[in-house]
């Protein structure tokens, strides 16, 4: 496993250092080749050199590599976000990794928020196109500054963007035996994007008779997230709606700290990185929670076919949030290190 390891800003570089401890520690006990290659790319880099991503550096990345692992993005010192939006979001798009993949799992049934409600409970998936839609950046300014000043932000997607992820979301419930996808938009208010993506998911639908289709607004998927996730198996919907509905998966599964992602492209270099901010203020102090991390490096090894080490990674930090062996976002005092070390002390390999 040959992985570009880009921790990026602020804790990113903290929580990248234990998904990489637990990697190496899963590598050793099944005699993996694992061969970790860190790139610079990062706010310290581009306030220094004024680079964000070097000359070819995607093509790099997807020509030598079998994955990438990305910390987070985020510094004060460049307000405008360009090293982030240079880095993140351009390997999403110029790499096309269309699928964003969000398991929404809870591994202990205190940190599940909702009353009434336990781990068991919370176990499903959201699929969020990732290379379209809001965050496309088409759009602009008229008379930017003055009293009359007009923003526009445009919707961009496709017939083809728009029937892969909906396919990709009904062939993943397929192959792991889930019986239910549901597609989420606002096409009740965005018409013309909406019609797009009703079209696309109910002839696509049609392909897999042994799965039930079905359809919520987007505001509605929020509410009843929250009512009873039990309903849930598969969520496909769009760039920015996914946005919004992962992060409020997060927190039935304990918060961002626990919260793992996928930006795939099947038989591509896909990339993977924990969805939590860079919180700089907390780098370097022990404080974050390295779950999220370690479970998205669970995902990398499920990806490249590693699918039972995935799983001993996944039921150690499990193990470790029942037994209190964590950080204090999730019930522990562990620091971020030692959190790190009790997954590779409980691992099962």
């Amino acid at each position: 496993m040959k992985i570009a390891v880009i921790p990026g800003d602020g804790i990113g570089v903290d929580v990248t250092a234990e998904a990489v401890k637990v990697l190496e520690r899963v590598a050793t006990r099944r005699g993996l080749k694992f061969d970790p290659v860190y790139l610079p790319w990062s706010a310290d880099h581009y306030l220094k050199t004024g680079e964000t991503v070097p000359p070819g550096g995607f093509d790099d990345l997807s020509q030598n590599y079998d994955a990438i692992f990305m910390g987070a993005f985020g510094d004060p010192r460049v307000p405008d976000m360009k090293h982030a939006a240079d880095i993140l979001l351009g390997a999403r798009f110029t790499l096309d990794l269309y699928v964003n993949y969000r398991p929404v799992r809870c591994l202990d049934d205190r940190l599940c928020p909702l009353k009434g409600f336990g781990a068991k409970d919370v176990d499903f998936v959201v699929f969020r196109e990732n290379t379209e839609g809001s965050y496309v950046g088409s759009g602009g300014h008229l008379k930017k500054g003055t009293p009359d000043e007009v923003a526009v932000q445009e919707d961009v997607s496709t017939r083809k963007g728009v029937e892969r992820i909906v396919r990709y979301a009904f062939e993943f419930a397929k192959a792991r035996g889930r019986k239910r996808v549901l597609m989420s938009d606002k096409s009740n208010a965005m018409r013309f994007v909406g019609d797009l993506w009703q079209r696309a998911f109910w002839e696509t639908a049609k392909e897999y008779p042994g799965i039930e289709a079905s359809h919520l607004y987007v505001d509605a998927l929020c509410m009843q997230m929250v009512k009873d996730p039990r309903q849930f198996e598969v969520i496909v919907t769009n760039n920015m709606f996914g946005d919004i509905t992962t992060d409020l998966g997060a927190s039935l599964q304990g918060g961002l700290g626990m919260a793992a992602s996928g930006n795939l492209h099947p038989g591509r270099v896909s990339m993977f990185e924990p969805v939590h901010g860079s919180a700089p203020k907390y780098a370097g102090t022990g404080k974050a929670n390295p779950f999220g991390a370690i479970l998205t490096a669970a995902l990398l090894l499920d990806h490249l076919g590693h699918a039972a080490e995935a799983a001993a990674v996944e039921a150690a930090v499990g193990a470790c949030v029942r037994d209190g062996a964590a950080t204090a976002d999730v019930g522990g005092s562990l620091t971020t290190s030692r959190a790190g070390d009790a997954v590779c002390e409980r691992l099962r390999l």
